[in-house]
Parts: structure tokens; C-alpha cells; sequence
């Protein structure tokens, strides 16, 4: 049946390997989902501190991962994806569990930056690790599914710590921390035990090199940069929305859940049939695309904002943000998988801690200038961010000419023939 056959048709055939590191992905995202939304509370509610030190510890976090996240390159091209992966889940274990044991501002600033140098290590080695396990006809597909397991991982945990935390039990956010502290450990003694190292050694015997060599690939740093205005102008704005919805638009908590819900559940469905329509299509013209698809989504919010309030306005949001959510499916078919093939194999480590490093970049600088943008100008920030979408978009394409031309199409992944 010609629909079960399309079913099939997206089946990534990834390694076992892979396969069990995408299984460490939404073990690691469902922790991540379950304390994530509840820590500003915790803390403040629950800890008693204050608000604007909460920033502060919160802060912490991002600007440790965004020091260290350069430095995890290296590491990870010398000792490797797996070892790197093991330090890092050691670091976030006890620093997301030290969480539920925190009593006073200085414990909390200690276990902040603790997290953030495991969150440094984590992500370069993960996606390092990934890219040498996995044949590069069939990278955008493990990239592709790394984000549905990440994102599925993330809402589940959501909704099961709004089930289990109260402000009235301590004991109940202690619950959350500990069970995220239990994901890293079940994802270091139960998944990762099982996955090889890959032999890379003589690559990076035979061609040693350095951050130098990386900062003079002109074509990849104008790749990061143009990541960078992506993160910042559209993947950072979805930080800012939570409030602009609920102070402009009437839409409540619930309502906010559900419109994050939304861009969660189309991800999870449309990653893998658009991570196999973009096979053997050009990959700048995709991030065009992309670009389009976060400006329209974009500058749709403020249009929302002025002729809709409560429930049918957290429907139209839903819709926007489903919108969204098929270009981060565009971002995830293209981004990652286009890094590793640009990257020289022995300093892929580096490649992606600076891969990495643009997200860090984003995430700081969009919530940092768009707080005070949101606040001068609520509706007029949409449309400078999908400004800056469709520029990144523009950039893209004029960077097409400057990609090797094995590198400006996706691969199409060939079919596997089972033994006979």
C-alpha cells in the first residue's frame, strides 16, 4: 500500500548506536522537561529568593556554558565524543540534582555554574559523537530525529512535573530534581555503556590542527554567524511570547501550555517526513525558506495580539507556533547535518562546540535585548525579528556559492539491502 510504504520510506535505518544515543536524548530531555519550567519557582517560591537573584543564579548557568562551550571543542576532539559525554553527565548530575538540596543563594550560584559546565561539555560531544557514528547519507536523519526525541523528551517531562510539583511540598520540586539527577545516571550507566568510540584516532594523528584552522573556514564561520541571527531573532523569541500572549492577548497559563504544546506535537510528527523531503534538495534555498517560514510565523503575533484575546487567540497562537515549528523541522534537517559535513573530521569536536556556542549566543543576546524591546515597542519587536529571519534568509542562499558542491545538496540516503 502505497501508504504504508511512505511510512516505512521514513524509517531512518540509523546505527544501533545511534539509535541508543537518541534513546539517551529523550531520557535526557523528558529531566530536562521536568525541572525546566518549575526551577524559577522553586526557588524563589519555595527557597525564598528573590527574584532578581534568581535571574542571577539562572544567568549563571548560560554564561559558564557560554565561556566554556569553545573549550569542550578540543577536549572532545581529543579524548573523544564518548568520554566527554561521560563528564558532562557526571557535572549535570550533580548539578541538576544538587537542586533539590539548596538552602541558600550560595548554594544555588554553585550548582548553577556546575550545570552549566556539564551543559558545555554535553551537547559538543553529543552531536560529535552522533555525526562520526552515523554515515553521512543518513546524518540529517539521526540530526533530524535527535530533535524529535529532544522535544518529545521535553513535553512529556513538562506535564509530568506539573503533576508532581506543588509549592506547598518542598519534598515535591526535591522529587523533580532527583528525578532529573536519575536521567543523566540512567543515561550513563544504561545507554551510553553500550555505545562505542568511535576510531578516530588516526584522523587526529594524521591532521592535527587547531581553532586557527577552524576560525579560517570563512564559509563555516558565516554559516554560525547567519545560525546565530536564526537563534536570536527565532528560536530566543519563544522566551519572550509566554508574556507578550497572556498581557496582550488575555491567554492564560493553561492557554500558554497549550500553545507550547502545539509547537511541541508538530515537531514530533513533521521532523522525519520533512527530514526526508529535503533529500537531495539544496540546502541554502531550504534555510530561505526557514527564514520565511519564522518571519511569517513571527509577524503574525502582533496581528494576533490586536484582533483576537483568550481562547481564540491561544488558537491562533497554537496555529503561529505549529508554523514556527515546521521550520525548526527545516532547521533540524539542514543545520546540524550541514556543520558535520563541512568540518575537517579531525576537528569536528571543535566544528560543533562552535555549532553549539551560536545557539548559547542566540538564547543570550535575544532575551537580553528583547526584554527591553518587548518593553518599548511589544509589537513592534515581532516585526524586527522576522526582519532579521528573512535576512538570514537572504544571507543563506548568497552563501550557497561558497559551499564545496558535495555540500550544497542534502544526501539522499541509500536504501540498506538486508542480508540474506
Amino acid at each position: 500500500m502505497p501508504v504504508a510504504a511512505y511510512l516505512r520510506s521514513l524509517d531512518p535505518q540509523l546505527p544501533r548506536s545511534v539509535q541508543l544515543l537518541q534513546v539517551g536524548v529523550l531520557v535526557n530531555s523528558f529531566g530536562n522537561g521536568i525541572v525546566y519550567p518549575f526551577l524559577f519557582i522553586y526557588l524563589h517560591n519555595v527557597r525564598g529568593i528573590s527574584l532578581g537573584t534568581v535571574g542571577l543564579v539562572l544567568a549563571a548557568n548560560g554564561v559558564v556554558s557560554l565561556v566554556a562551550t569553545p573549550v569542550a571543542g578540543p577536549i572532545v576532539d581529543r579524548i573523544g565524543g564518548r568520554r566527554t559525554i561521560v563528564a558532562s553527565l557526571v557535572l549535570l548530575t550533580v548539578g541538576y540534582g544538587g537542586y533539590a538540596f539548596v538552602t541558600s543563594i550560595g548554594q544555588a550560584f554553585a550548582t548553577s555554574v556546575v550545570a552549566g559546565l556539564g551543559n558545555s561539555l554535553f551537547w559538543p560531544a553529543q552531536s560529535t559523537l552522533t555525526a562520526r557514528l552515523t554515515p553521512p547519507d543518513r546524518r540529517p536523519a539521526a540530526f533530524a530525529m535527535q530533535r524529535v526525541m529532544g522535544n518529545l523528551g521535553f513535553g512529556i517531562g513538562g506535564i509530568v512535573g506539573g503533576l508532581i510539583a506543588s509549592t506547598s511540598s518542598v519534598w515535591s520540586f526535591r522529587a523533580l530534581f532527583l528525578i532529573d539527577g536519575a536521567t543523566f545516571v540512567a543515561y550513563l550507566l544504561v545507554v551510553l555503556a553500550r555505545v562505542p568510540e568511535p576510531a578516530a584516532a588516526r584522523e587526529r594523528d594524521a591532521e592535527a590542527g587547531s581553532y586557527a584552522d577552524v576560525l579560517r573556514h570563512r564559509t563555516f564561520m558565516t554559516l554560525i554567524g547567519i545560525n546565530c541571527v536564526f537563534i536570536t531573532a527565532g528560536f530566543a523569541m519563544l522566551e519572550l511570547l509566554p508574556v507578550y500572549v497572556k498581557n496582550h492577548a488575555g491567554v492564560t497559563e493553561r492557554g500558554i501550555g497549550l500553545i507550547f504544546f502545539a509547537n511541541t506535537i508538530m515537531i514530533v510528527i513533521a521532523q522525519m517526513p520533512v527530514a526526508r523531503l529535503v533529500e537531495g534538495k539544496r540546502r541554502m534555498p531550504l534555510l530561505m525558506l526557514l527564514g520565511v517560514t519564522w518571519a511569517t510565523a513571527l509577524a503574525l503575533t502582533p496581528v494576533i495580539g490586536a484582533v483576537a484575546s483568550g481562547a481564540v487567540a491561544t488558537a491562533l497562537f497554537a496555529g503561529a507556533l505549529a508554523l514556527f515549528a515546521l521550520g525548526e523541522c527545516i532547521h533540524g534537517a539542514v543545520q546540524p547535518a550541514l556543520v558535520a559535513d563541512l568540518a575537517q573530521p579531525a576537528l569536528l569536536g571543535r566544528y560543533m562546540a562552535l555549532s553549539a556556542f551560536s545557539w548559547q549566543v542566540g538564547f543570550a543576546l535575544g532575551p537580553a535585548f528583547g526584554g527591553f524591546l518587548l518593553a518599548a515597542i511589544p509589537n513592534g519587536i515581532w516585526g524586527l525579528a522576522a526582519g532579521l529571519c528573512l535576512a538570514a534568509g537572504f544571507a543563506s542562499l548568497a552563501l550557497e556559492r561558497s559551499l564545496p558542491s558535495e555540500a550544497r545538496r542534502s544526501p539522499v540516503r541509500r536504501e540498506l539491502v538486508p542480508a540474506p
